[in-house]
C-alpha cells in the first residue's frame, strides 16, 4: 500500500472515527488507556458476551494516530472472539516490532505496518490495543470468580 493510500486512511478514521462515544451501561468493562508523556488519554468500553467482544466504544482526546489507530482497531474486533482478539494483537504487535506473524486480516491496520521507521509512533499506535488487554484480563478475572 503506497503511503498516500495510508495517510488517506488514517485522516478519515481520525476524522470520522467509528464508534465513538460515551456508553453507560454495566454490561460494559471501562478501561482507560494514556500515555503519560502526551495528551493521548482515551477510555475503552468492552461488551463481551459468551466470550465473544460484541461491541467496543471509545471517547477521550489522543492525536490522530492514536485516535485512528483506536477507530481500525474497533472495527476488527467486533465480532472476535477473546482468544482471536488476543492472538490478533499478538501478531500485530510483531508487525510493529518487525518480528515474524501470521497473517491475520489487519483490513485497514495494515497502514502501521511501516510504524517502526517512527519509533515514537508505537505508542500511539498501541495505546487502544493496551487498553483491550487490561478489559479482557477484567474479563477473564470476572469469570475466574463467578
Amino acid at each position: 500500500m503506497d503511503s498516500n493510500t495510508k495517510r488517506e486512511i488514517i485522516l478519515d478514521n481520525y476524522s470520522h472515527p467509528f464508534n465513538r462515544g460515551i456508553i453507560d451501561d454495566d454490561r460494559y468493562i471501562k478501561v482507560n488507556s494514556n500515555n503519560e508523556s502526551c495528551i493521548d488519554n482515551i477510555d475503552l468500553y468492552l461488551k463481551i458476551e459468551d466470550n465473544i467482544i460484541t461491541d467496543i466504544k471509545f471517547d477521550g482526546e489522543a492525536c490522530a494516530i492514536s485516535t485512528a489507530s483506536t477507530s481500525i482497531m474497533i472495527k476488527n474486533m467486533i465480532g472476535l472472539s477473546v482468544d482471536d482478539v488476543l492472538k490478533y494483537i499478538d501478531n500485530f504487535e510483531a508487525m510493529l516490532n518487525e518480528e515474524p506473524y501470521e497473517d491475520v486480516n489487519f483490513n485497514e491496520a495494515v497502514v502501521f505496518d511501516e510504524t517502526y521507521k517512527q519509533g515514537n509512533r508505537r505508542t500511539c499506535v498501541t495505546l487502544p490495543y493496551k487498553g483491550i488487554k487490561k478489559a479482557i484480563k477484567e474479563y477473564q478475572n470476572q469469570q475466574r470468580t463467578s
